[in-house]
């Protein structure tokens, strides 16, 4: 949510249509066509892993070599196995000295085998993994710097904080999965099926005729569990975006003794969570037990087969254990590829949840910059605007804003005061008219110019887990010690933040009770001074404190005030009763303005306002 509307939310809500909080583009999410192996998601992170394709081929080379292990081991096992068999039938001497050098390259090939494995695995889960997931949440946190306020106003953050974190975890773990799948796994079936051949074709044929059938079924069954797993991560977001809104607001909570209303909610997104969870685990986990069935069928015909070539047709022994063994090698790409069809689903649904925000649209930013000092001279020129097309909310806006005036803007709830705001600060951009900024329109200036030009002073304080000299310094960083104590002392703070355990080193957050909120007001008084901003917007910053804070803060914004253009967002209208302009917004138009004593005067809808809030 922008950061100044969280201090009306009521007006907001009934200036902008409604919008389900919990789920932000899941619907649209949720609606594709039939699941494929590789479809457009599947290819996509083939795409995003095209970086690391060095990585991936050392990777690829290991696989190789191990390959080369598998198919020496089971070639030099039924070597030494034939020639114990001929000792048995013949003995010859020396059979040790015959079988030991067999024996002791069979050992190291086992051992070459097993740390090419770890240090293959280890490459993978971390190295390829972390780089691949650290980029791409680099490119998520650049991407929602980039993005719309709409899209933060419409969007849980814990939503967003589930995708960048939970999801892009899922999508790292799958390179290792491809890699298996497009490497390992194909390149070993296919190089075991060749030997397979060329050592006996009659023993072959069972087994490669199951091998199509174990990936075809694999692949096929893999896909049956999309669905589950797309609305298990949907749901996740939920779960947290859920997690994330009950912590922040649990004295709220209390206070309206909603604990079991929220743990029922929160169950019952669980409880649907799990469920499909189960059933994409079932889904997913039932493809190896079929691989298994089907290769102990191949690792049986084999055995039967071989058994029979052995006695009809004299096939030496050695040939059918090589066989044999081959043939259980097999199990072992099969049961790879198997796990890896099964996980990439599961790891394209958090794809489709990462890409859908990766793939939304920016907001434009030209590159106009503030030339000279700004004076504070802002005019609306004849402008429109609304949250939602068919609800039009300002309408022919025109307001001329003199250099060093105040100007406060008052309404009822939904008028439209804290849209005027949005617009002033571009976090949303109008539809029609102009904003203009000492004569310059102000959507030729790229977001962070025009920001640049104003400072806020808001309802909600805003403090930032850090020191005090840090949130002070928040709009400034480069500003020394010795000017944040100038500026406190400027804003009535100094004087507190002395007594604090650490001063001006106290750590403190927007939750900290170590300053009181009355306190926290007069430090963000303070960053506002420190940032020294030609135009100055101001909430009412008042209203939760006491009578002598009050007083102080009012002294501070008035120094903070002197020679800028302020505009002042009035809810208590004895506030702002010396403002030089009172604009009286109704439906989103301006329906009155002058001084405070020429609205009374006309006797109107500000004179209205003004007198119900103090007619008793």
């Amino acid at each position: 949510m922008a950061v100044y509307e969280q201090n009306e939310k009521i007006e907001l809500n009934e200036e902008k249509e409604p919008v389900e909080q919990t789920k932000p583009e899941q619907e649209k999410e949720g609606k594709k066509g039939k699941s494929r192996l590789f479809d457009e998601t599947g290819k996509r992170l083939l795409r995003e892993i095209k970086p690391l394709r060095g990585w991936i081929l050392l990777c690829a080379f290991i696989c190789l070599i191990l390959i080369g292990c598998a198919v020496a081991a089971p070639e030099l096992l039924g070597d030494l196995v034939n020639r114990l068999y001929k000792w048995v039938q013949e003995p010859f001497p020396n059979l040790a000295r015959s079988l030991l050098p067999g024996l002791g390259l069979l050992l190291g090939i086992y051992a070459l085998q097993a740390g090419l494995t770890y240090g293959n695995s280890y490459l993978l889960n971390n190295v390829v993994s972390r780089f691949f997931c650290a980029e791409l949440r680099i490119r998520l946190s650049e991407k929602l710097r980039k993005l719309p306020v709409s899209y933060v106003d419409k969007t849980p953050a814990g939503d967003v904080i589930d995708r960048m974190m939970e999801d892009v975890g899922n999508m790292a773990d799958s390179i290792y999965g491809i890699v298996e799948i497009l490497i390992s796994g194909f390149l070993q079936m296919i190089v075991i099926a060749v030997i397979l051949f060329v050592t006996d074709w009659r023993m072959a044929i069972p087994v490669v005729l199951l091998s199509p059938l174990s990936v075809f079924l694999s692949a096929k069954m893999a896909t049956l569990g999309e669905k589950h797993w797309d609305k298990h991560f949907n749901l996740g977001g939920e779960l947290t975006a859920l997690a994330e809104e009950a912590y922040t607001n649990y004295p709220t909570t209390k206070a309206f003794c909603r604990e079991e209303d929220l743990q029922e909610k929160y169950d019952e997104l669980s409880q649907r969570h799990q469920r499909n969870g189960i059933f994409g685990n079932f889904l997913s986990s039932i493809v190896q037990p079929v691989i298994v069935f089907l290769d102990a069928l191949a690792y049986i015909a084999v055995a039967v087969l071989g058994g029979w070539l052995i006695l009809r047709k004299g096939v030496p022994i050695g040939t059918v254990v090589t066989v044999i063994f081959f043939a259980r090698q097999l199990s072992a790409p099969l049961e790879r590829i198997a796990f890896g069809l099964s996980y990439v689903q599961h790891v394209k649904s958090a794809a489709k949840r990462v890409f859908t925000m990766l793939d939304l649209p920016e907001e434009e930013d030209p590159a106009g910059t503030v030339e000279g000092e700004t004076e504070g001279h802002v005019v609306f020129e004849h402008v429109d605007f609304s949250y939602v097309p068919e609800k039009p909310l300002i309408q022919d806006l025109c307001i001329d804003v003199k250099p060093g005036q105040k100007v406060a803007i008052v309404g009822p709830t939904g008028a439209g005061k804290t849209t005027i705001v949005n617009l002033l600060m571009r976090f949303y951009d109008i539809q029609k008219g102009r904003v203009l900024i000492d004569g310059r329109d102000a959507s030729e200036l790229s977001r962070a110019a025009n920001r640049n030009l104003f400072a806020m002073v808001l309802q909600e304080t805003w403090l930032f887990k850090g020191t005090v000299a840090e949130n002070v310094a928040y709009g400034s960083p480069d500003t020394s010690r010795e000017e944040i104590q100038r500026v406190c002392d400027q804003a009535y703070c100094d004087h507190f933040i002395r007594r604090l355990p650490q001063g001006y080193d106290t750590v403190i957050s927007e939750d900290s009770t170590a300053v009181s909120s009355g306190q926290k007001q007069l430090l963000t008084i303070a960053r506002a001074m420190l940032a020294n901003r030609p135009i100055l917007i101001l909430d009412e910053a008042t209203s939760n404190v006491d009578t002598r804070t009050e007083l102080l803060i009012q002294k501070a914004m008035d120094k903070l005030m002197g020679g800028r253009t302020c505009f002042v967002i009035a809810h208590r209208l004895s506030t702002i009763v010396d403002a030089d302009l009172i604009l009286v917004l109704r439906e989103g138009r301006i329906v009155e303005q002058g001084t405070h004593r020429s609205l009374l005067d006309q006797k109107g809808f500000y004179a209205e306002l003004f007198h119900s809030q103090y007619a008793i």
